[in-house]
C-alpha cells in the first residue's frame, strides 16, 4: 500500500479484469468479482482490503453489501472535516441497513434479561448472525480531504503510469536506449485459439476487430475449452468470470492469415494458459501512441481530423 503503485508491481495471488474504472454500470458482477477473488483467500496471513472512495448513495449501500460479503474483523473509517452525510458503519448499521443487493434485518425492541428496566436492541434472526467488527473511526483535519473530482484525475493519472510502468517490462534489463513498441516482435495468436469479449459495451460481430485493434485487453483463462470450426473469431456472448493472467496491446490484427498479433510482458508458460481476451474501456495512455520515436508521416491510429460536435 505505501507508495505510488507503478513503482512496485507484483503478480497478484489472483486477479479478475473488470474492464471499467468505476463499477456503476454493473454492481452485480462487481459484487461477484469480489467473491471470486476473494475464494481464494485461505485466511493464513491478514488480509487488508482496499475498498473504492465512492461512498455516496449506491456507493455507500455497496459499501455496506462488501462488509456484509467479507465479514472483516475491523472497519477503519475515515471522515472528511465538512462532510458527515456518511454514517458511523457500526457492527449494528451494516446489520441492519439494507444494502444495495442485500436486505437488512428486521430489528425489534425487546426487554433484555439482566439489565434493570433499560430496553436495548437485540438481533431478531439469532445473535449468530450478526457481523462482530470493530469499527475505528478516524476523523483528519487535512485541509481539502476529499475534494469532489481531483481524486478521478489523480487516478487516471496513477493509472495511465501503471499501464507504463507495466509496459516498461518489455523492455531489455539492460541499461541503453528504450525501444519504441513497434519496434518489439509480437506474440501471434490464431483467431481460433482465444474467445473474445467486449466487457463495457455491445459491439455487432462485423464491427469486432475495429474494437480489438489497437486496445489494451486483459489476458485470461476460461475453464471451458475453446472450440471454432471456423478460422473464428470466436466472440463470447456474456461476460466471463474468470482469472486474468496479465495484459497486453493488440497492436495489430492480420485479416488474411486470421492473426492477432499482442505485446505483452506475460511469460510464455503462463500464456499457454491464456484462452481469452477480455476488452475494457481502459485506453492506452495517449503518449504510447503519439510519443513513440521513429515514425514518419502519419501516426497510426490517431487523427486531428476530428469532429468534436459529435
Amino acid at each position: 500500500l505505501p507508495g505510488p503503485p507503478f513503482t512496485h508491481q507484483q503478480m497478484p495471488r489472483k486477479m479478475v479484469y473488470y474492464g471499467q474504472t468505476s463499477c456503476e454500470q454493473d454492481t452485480e458482477r462487481y459484487l461477484d468479482v469480489v467473491k471470486y477473488v476473494f475464494s481464494c483467500y485461505k485466511k493464513e496471513v491478514p488480509l487488508i482490503i482496499n475498498t473504492m472512495g465512492w461512498v455516496k448513495g449506491e456507493g455507500l449501500l455497496l459499501l455496506i453489501d462488501i462488509i456484509r460479503l467479507l465479514s472483516p474483523s475491523h472497519v477503519v473509517q475515515m471522515d472528511v472535516c465538512d462532510w458527515k452525510a456518511m454514517p458511523p458503519l457500526t457492527p449494528e448499521h451494516v446489520l441492519f441497513s439494507a444494502g444495495l443487493h442485500t436486505k437488512g434485518k428486521q430489528q425489534s425492541k425487546c426487554k433484555q434479561l439482566g439489565v434493570g428496566g433499560t430496553e436495548s436492541w437485540k438481533y431478531s434472526e439469532g445473535e449468530d448472525l450478526a457481523p462482530q467488527h470493530k469499527l475505528l473511526y478516524v476523523h483528519p483535519e487535512f485541509p481539502r480531504a476529499g475534494v469532489a473530482g481531483e481524486a478521478r484525475v489523480h487516478s487516471g493519472i496513477l493509472r495511465d503510469m501503471s499501464i507504463l510502468g507495466y509496459l516498461g517490462h518489455l523492455q531489455s534489463p539492460d541499461i541503453g536506449a528504450v525501444l519504441p513498441l513497434h519496434s518489439l516482435v509480437p506474440y501471434q495468436v490464431p483467431f481460433n485459439a482465444v474467445a473474445l469479449r467486449v466487457i463495457h459495451t455491445d459491439v455487432a460481430p462485423s464491427n469486432i476487430m475495429y474494437a480489438v485493434n489497437a486496445s489494451w485487453v486483459g489476458l485470461c483463462c476460461i475453464p471451458e475449452e475453446v472450440r471454432c470450426q471456423t478460422d473464428g473469431p470466436v466472440l463470447l456472448t456474456q461476460t466471463p468470470i474468470c482469472d486474468c493472467l496479465g495484459f497486453g496491446i493488440v497492436r495489430g490484427v492480420d485479416m488474411e492469415k486470421k492473426l492477432y498479433h499482442i505485446l505483452t510482458p506475460v511469460p510464455p508458460e503462463n500464456l499457454r494458459l491464456v484462452n481469452c481476451l477480455l476488452l475494457g474501456n481502459i485506453a492506452i495512455p495517449n503518449c504510447v501512441l503519439v510519443g513513440q520515436q521513429g515514425i514518419e508521416g502519419e501516426i497510426p491510429y490517431v487523427t486531428s481530423d476530428y469532429n468534436y460536435s459529435i
